[in-house]
């Protein structure tokens, strides 16, 4: 069985974002950038699949600009088989993406495809969906546990009313919620081995990826900043403060 990871590389979450002066985009020269957490818990999850001897082959695979190269290697230091590279100067929408990764699920022909539930640089939600449909196979989203069994995935999904279980047909698209994993801390060694794995770089034009950008973000602009508080002396003084502001 080979497993498809999809893995984004995304300002570090502890990073305090901000906003370029002309309202263009977030500031990212010279900031940290890593995986993004949820991607990293897919990578991880297709690492145990194959350590338990159900997947032969794990594989990641991004879309980025060239200095995206570090990022993969971080993926096959974790313990990925090799990696792809569909190298592109241009911001991908979820729609692009999965287009994108369709012809990379044609080219290597996965089991399973997985992905993080979201990237926490634009909150999408929506490429493993997409994918999904333009493959014309099941999907199994918020994964919280995953269970591998023949041509069949079992999947514990967390919804608004609690866990919800789906059994589905593989080949699928599986995408990661946060309690699926810890992923696992990378060595030294690790990462000396991973200089020596295939990387894969593909030109993002030699896809014939339609591009499916059809949303245009006009400006960005950061929260306003909280106001101060003001202590009040008693009960009757809150409510007052409240209505005076139209809040009740």
């Amino acid at each position: 069985m080979k497993i498809l990871v999809g893995y984004k590389r995304v300002v570090d979450y502890n990073v305090r974002i901000q906003v370029k002066p002309d309202g263009s985009g977030v500031v990212t020269e010279g900031v940290k950038l890593s995986p993004n957490p949820f991607d990293d818990i897919a990578l991880e999850e297709a690492l145990r699949l194959r350590d338990k001897g159900i997947a032969t082959e794990v594989i990641v695979a991004t879309l980025g600009p060239a200095d995206c190269q570090a990022h993969l290697r971080n993926g096959l230091a974790m313990g990925a088989n090799r990696a792809i590279h569909v190298v592109t100067d241009q911001a991908i929408q979820p729609l692009t993406a999965a287009r994108a990764l369709l012809k990379l699920v044609e080219k290597e022909q996965p089991q399973i495809v997985l992905l993080g539930k979201q990237a926490i640089d634009d909150d999408a939600n929506q490429t493993g969906q997409m994918l999904a449909t333009l493959w014309g196979r099941p999907q199994a989203t918020f994964a919280s546990k995953l269970e591998v069994a023949g041509d069949k995935a079992t999947v514990t999904r967390e919804v608004d009313a609690g866990l919800e279980t789906l059994e589905v047909d593989l080949p699928a698209v599986v995408t990661t919620d946060l309690r699926l994993n810890e992923p696992r801390f990378i060595k030294l060694p690790d990462i000396m081995k991973a200089k020596s794995k295939p990387l894969e770089t593909i030109a993002f034009a030699d896809l014939g990826v339609e591009s499916g950008d059809h949303l245009k973000t006009s400006t960005y602009a950061p929260p306003a900043k909280r106001s101060k508080g003001v202590m009040v002396k008693d009960v009757a003084e809150l409510v007052s403060a409240l209505k005076a502001k139209g809040l009740v």
